[in-house]
């Protein structure tokens, strides 16, 4: 994309003409007389400026139907934040509705200041949301990596992430130098005797707020895909009884960890270094509604953003905006307080 806007000759124009639009609020026959060009030259223009992330909507206001599974969600699992982007129709990963939803949440706690330091999790939904994101100034911001930085697939690539959201809000990144995985245990304790690693670590403990994303262990696992597993060790903990992972700790369909070899080479957060904490994901899809289950029956979360799809399905559909199978599953939890972490026991 940033090649597109350096040789496009319509670049500076159409960013123009986005301003005149949406933040002037000309119309496209006015658009045209101040620029000196037709009015299908302004809606080509337009255009152009969306195709190359100039202009970024955020809707203000919330879908009946999104709202009654935003409130069924939060009742079962014992939230303390849910929101859910409506269906847009997106086959397969819902991209488009997980980034807006995603980039309008992060917005809104970086204007209220409300954190300073926020841990940072791995995969294409968080990249997304970062890319949805508009630029921003926010005063005294960090961002931490809360895994391994090192992959084989840039798609995946934690630091890149991290290095978006600072750049977007002149903040600072901090990423952990080091793999994902560990070839073995033993290389893992190597490498977080390492000092780098271990200041790192120990400023993800101070995480005021950590987003992450959900993995899936099924055959089209994006971690599998990405080589940041290999299908021996898809098949480990597929054969443990893993339904989902979370920062590279593996979990069963009653959101238990398993015991599985890979969980004890993962250079990340533990999930127990996360009980606390102000923990929001950011995942959707019908491939990942079992792991997204999991880790929400893992007590793990304080925060949940989706799609309406993924939601209806969690909580057994809506019909006329209400949620028939709240009342019948109500869970006994209370959303849990936000409160920092303790650090590694």
């Amino acid at each position: 994309m940033q090649g597109d806007l350096q040789i496009h000759p319509d670049t500076g124009l159409a960013s123009r003409a986005a301003w005149l639009s949406y933040v002037g609020g000309y119309r496209q026959e006015d658009i045209a007389e101040l620029l000196g060009v037709s009015r299908v030259k302004v809606t080509r223009l337009i255009g152009l400026a969306h195709r190359q992330g100039l202009i970024r909507v955020f809707v203000e206001g919330s879908v009946g139907e999104c709202l009654a599974l935003e409130a069924a969600i939060k009742e079962r699992y014992g939230l303390a934040v849910c929101q859910v982007a409506p269906d847009l129709g997106e086959p397969g990963l819902p991209l488009r509705a997980l980034a807006s939803a995603g980039a309008h949440f992060l917005l809104k706690t970086f204007e209220a200041e409300a954190v300073r330091l926020v841990g940072i999790g791995h995969g294409r939904t968080l990249a997304a949301v970062v890319d949805a994101l508009p630029s921003l100034a926010v005063e005294d911001l960090r961002f931490v990596s809360l895994l391994g930085g090192l992959t084989r697939n840039a798609a995946a690539y934690p630091f890149d992430v991290i290095h978006s959201l600072a750049r977007k809000t002149g903040g600072e990144s901090y990423f952990m130098p080091v793999p994902f995985f560990a070839n073995s245990a033993e290389d893992k304790a190597v490498l977080l005797a390492q000092k780098s690693v271990g200041d790192v670590l120990a400023l993800a403990l101070d995480a005021e707020l950590c987003v992450l994303g959900i993995g899936e262990v099924g055959p089209e696992a994006h971690m599998l895909q990405s080589g940041m597993l290999t299908e021996a060790e898809l098949d480990e903990v597929n054969r443990c009884g893993a339904v989902g992972e979370l920062l590279g700790q593996f979990l069963d369909a009653e959101g238990r960890p398993v015991a599985a070899g890979l969980t004890s080479r993962s250079l990340s957060l533990r999930l127990e270094d996360l009980k606390g904490k102000s923990v929001v994901a950011m995942a959707g899809g019908p491939a990942k509604l079992a792991a997204i289950e999991a880790v929400l029956k893992s007590d793990v979360l304080t925060g949940l953003i989706t799609d309406e799809r993924t939601a209806a399905a969690l909580i057994g559909g809506v019909r006329g905006g209400k949620v028939p199978a709240a009342s019948s599953r109500r869970s006994n939890r209370q959303p849990r307080e936000n409160k920092k972490g303790t650090g590694r026991q």
